[in-house]
């Protein structure tokens, strides 16, 4: 019997626990599933036999060595700052290791021990990062074998909610983690290329410069970049390529309603609020609006952010009840962004009906006998119900998947790696279209540079 233990069993464990269960008998496995929340780590062994449930705290040495050293090999869906004494564990006890997170500056100062110890430490294998990876790979592969150079690549993913439970005026709720969302696009500039030219775009305009996108059977939507495009370059193999360029999805008009939070100074998470406990959500919009002897807050608002009573974006801020003096925050030494996460929770959660969406969407520009070329490869996932929903799934069955490979001698290269190379992304990503994971690609006229990129509206 295999042994493969899985360190973290929430929301995202359930599509890959699901996945590995539905295989252990044919392939000998046995799970052991370990989380701090031993009722949850029960709840997704769904009774089987094949698994067992642990109560695993990973900063407990004894309790996290002793689990590890009985495994075959380990995947660690914890947040990714918690991977490393994990995978420390893992070089000692000659485990292999698979996540779902960036390879970190700690992650890939252990390439050289796991290299030396024969050991597979595969990362960022989830969706984003993780699919963009492995289809993108395939097409940029797939072009250069033909003869082609690469000119263009363009790479965008959201996490939405599916068109059926689309039911407010932002088009969106949360999909995964409500902080992340808040705190998009913070830390810094973002960099790309773009016609050979380097781009940095600052935080507080970062929402005002979008792309606008369109996806057969599910409308328009617009994209944002990432913090980072720049970072990807030789990792793809694309040193001289003249425009790269990633973004976050999401319908057309968010970007422009998001910057009012980004302009009132809502998403900073720097500095603790006096009374934040207290505070009632009409004070909290109050704190960041200059005094006036008889202007109500409302007018406050209109005023600052230069939007009328008739404005679709007043609209969007009532619907988030934002100005209710009886809705009272109750958070304790709160930052504007956590009181922001807690008042968008309340409108953005996913309802027991609701289903989400994930979209991905490749742009891929070359050259090939002088002909100058372009291939759109796009996917558009839909999730099952609340707990196997389109995130978790894009998320946990690659990594599922992977793991299976390398425990079968599929996947041999050792070292920090991530998904990039023939022999991880072929399999998967053909064995993801039976569960409804398909990318459609399409020939289009090269279209090179966009001048609707540097401001959408």
């Amino acid at each position: 019997m295999r042994t493969i233990l899985i360190i973290g069993a929430g929301r995202s464990a359930s599509s890959l626990i699901q996945y590995l269960l539905s295989k252990s008998e044919k392939e000998n496995l046995h799970l052991v599933i370990g989380d701090l929340s031993l009722a949850l780590a029960q709840k997704k062994t769904n009774n089987h036999t094949n698994a067992t449930a642990i109560a695993l705290d990973i900063f407990d040495e004894n309790q996290r060595k002793a689990a590890i050293q009985n495994a075959t090999i380990v995947i660690s869906m914890l947040p990714a700052h918690l991977h490393i004494e994990v995978a420390k564990d893992c070089i000692i006890y000659k485990k292999h290791l698979v996540t779902a997170s960036y390879v970190s500056v700690a992650m890939q100062e252990l390439d050289a021990a796991a290299t030396e110890n024969n050991l597979i430490f595969m990362n960022e294998i989830g969706l984003d990062p993780g699919i963009d990876h492995m289809s993108a790979m395939k097409v940029i592969d797939a072009i250069k074998e033909k003869g082609g150079e690469m000119l263009l690549f363009e790479s965008f993913c959201g996490g939405l909610v599916a068109p059926e439970s689309d039911t407010n005026l932002w088009n969106y709720k949360f999909t995964w983690a409500p902080r992340n969302v808040v705190l998009a696009g913070q830390g810094g500039a973002a960099k790309f290329i773009q016609e050979g030219t380097y781009k940095y775009i600052p935080y507080c305009n970062l929402f005002r410069r979008t792309e606008f996108l369109q996806v057969e059977g599910y409308g328009r939507f617009e994209a944002y970049s990432n913090r980072d495009s720049l970072k990807y370059r030789s990792v793809y193999g694309l040193d001289n390529v003249l425009t790269l360029y990633r973004g976050t999805i999401r319908r057309v008009g968010f970007s422009k309603a998001w910057t009012m939070f980004v302009q009132l100074g809502m998403t900073d998470d720097s500095y603790v609020m006096e009374n934040s406990e207290t505070m009632s959500y009409r004070e909290f919009v109050n704190s960041f609006l200059p005094y006036h002897p008889t202007d109500s807050v409302e007018i406050k608002t209109r005023l600052i952010l230069k939007i009328d009573q008739d404005d679709i974006m007043w609209d969007k801020l009532l619907e988030l009840d934002l100005f209710n003096r009886n809705k009272i925050v109750g958070l304790k030494q709160a930052t504007p962004a956590q009181i922001l996460e807690k008042i968008l929770t309340d409108s953005w959660t996913l309802q027991e009906d609701d289903k989400d969406m994930i979209v991905m969407y490749h742009k891929f520009g070359y050259e090939r006998k002088g002909k100058k070329e372009q291939i759109d490869s796009k996917m558009v996932c839909i999730g099952d119900d609340q707990t196997y929903t389109a995130m978790a799934k894009t998320v946990g069955l690659p990594v599922a998947m992977a793991t299976l490979l390398i425990l079968n001698g599929k996947i041999t290269t050792p070292g920090v790696q991530l998904p990039i190379r023939k022999e991880v992304y072929e399999p998967i990503l053909k064995e993801l279209e039976e569960y409804g994971v398909v990318f459609k690609e399409i020939a289009m006229p090269y279209l090179g540079y966009n001048p609707d990129k540097e401001f959408s509206y």
